[in-house]
């Protein structure tokens, strides 16, 4: 797929479109670096709001107060050492007003990630002495960790690693199949314990690989969702020296591809160091990619979203919107035939009345599809019509 490349539709007289069908509100704020925002479709009217340093909080949506008591408060075993270290995601069972549980990513103390499965009893609050360890792998540098984790269609829990870290993954691990990093695991978690391998993961009965490994080549990415309406995946893969780049993959079709890092930046051929070269086999390109800059459309760290499917924002329907966290800018696009149509800069009209969104670390939905994004600053925003 050839992803649309903005500054050259610039010059054709392309430039993105600006609406005034969509707008912010304040739901919350006093977070500390809120990373995440979410819900279990079984809890109508309530946010849990993810603090990076441990703590999870529940936010009614019609008051914006937030619950007297953490959902889920581990601040003692998380280490926030390196900017992008702490509780970086969380994932609720598709059961889980009837079960109870959930699995959150974080980076423990020395800087391993760590994947937890906890239950919370009462759906309000959760004894954090009685979490799970499902994995663990070391990190051996403090950025680039992921954090996403979710449930896609077929009910599996997935979850998005980083390369590990430092600059140009100088130790190749994206590529690498007996590592875990720059990978999107799929692991099945239905069992009461532990988990087990699907027998039909895409590097499952390869020699030397992990089976865990479902597809490889990512950098860090930084929000992933699943679409709500049709099952399709989406990723935002933070770039390196000059592209940001979101990728789309129909449901069901993510298995065994290859996203390209480090042979690929986008799908530019980079002739930086040892970042570069031919697609590799199974490649998989972005729908849309990004260089670089201060510009309305650049930018250096992307905040992949959502494929809005609330019924309250008519103008948003069917459009996945992100963000880029450096350069606060918010866009969305219409996919449609793996391409990317229809651009739009929404930064200037989510511009809450009052203040202004700086730093967009993630979006989220609630149980109906609304959206919701988190700026690091520490505040809660609902996107409304």
């Amino acid at each position: 797929m050839k992803p649309l490349i903005l500054p050259t539709a610039i010059l054709l007289g392309l430039a993105p479109l600006s609406f005034a069908g969509v707008a912010s509100e304040l739901l919350a704020k006093g977070f500390e670096r809120p990373v995440w925002a979410g819900a279990p479709v079984s809890a109508k009217g309530k946010l849990w709001v993810m603090e990076q340093a441990g703590t999870v909080w529940i936010v009614d949506l019609k008051t914006g107060e937030r619950s007297k008591k953490p959902f889920l408060e581990i601040t003692d075993i998380v280490t926030r050492k390196s900017n992008e270290q702490g509780l970086l995601g969380l994932a609720f069972a598709p059961d889980f007003g009837k079960s109870g549980r959930f699995y959150v990513n974080f980076t423990e103390k020395g800087g391993d990630t760590r994947i937890v499965r906890y239950v919370s009893r009462d759906g309000k609050t959760t004894d954090a002495s009685r979490g799970e360890t499902l994995m663990k792998h070391k990190q051996p540098f403090g950025n680039h960790n992921g954090g996403w984790l979710d449930f896609g269609p077929d009910g599996y829990l997935y979850i998005a690693t980083g390369d590990g870290g430092a600059a140009n993954d100088p130790k190749n691990l994206a590529q690498d199949l007996s590592s875990p990093l720059g990978k999107l695991l799929r692991l099945d978690v239905s069992g009461d314990k532990g988990y087990k391998v699907p027998s039909d993961n895409a590097y499952a009965g390869i020699k030397g690989a992990m089976p865990e490994i479902h597809a490889i080549g990512l950098r860090n990415p930084w929000r992933c969702s699943f679409d709500r309406e049709t099952g399709d995946f989406w990723i935002g893969d933070v770039g390196q020296n000059h592209w940001e780049e979101i990728n789309f993959v129909k449901k069901g079709k993510w298995g065994g591809l290859n996203f390209g890092w480090r042979l690929r930046e986008g799908e530019i051929k980079t002739p930086f160091k040892n970042i570069g070269g031919a697609k590799p086999e199974n490649n998989h390109e972005p729908i849309y990619v990004y260089n670089h800059g201060s510009g309305p459309s650049e930018g250096l760290s992307v905040t992949g979203g959502f494929v809005y499917r609330g019924s309250k924002v008519a103008d948003l329907k069917g459009r996945y919107i992100f963000a880029d966290y450096q350069n606060p800018r918010i866009w969305s696009f219409k996919p449609k035939d793996g391409k990317a149509t229809a651009f739009t800069d929404h930064t200037s009209d989510l511009q809450p009345e009052g203040g202004r969104i700086n730093l967009i670390s993630s979006f989220g939905e609630d149980a109906d599809g609304e959206l919701y994004l988190t700026d690091l600053s520490g505040a809660v925003y609902r996107i409304v019509e």
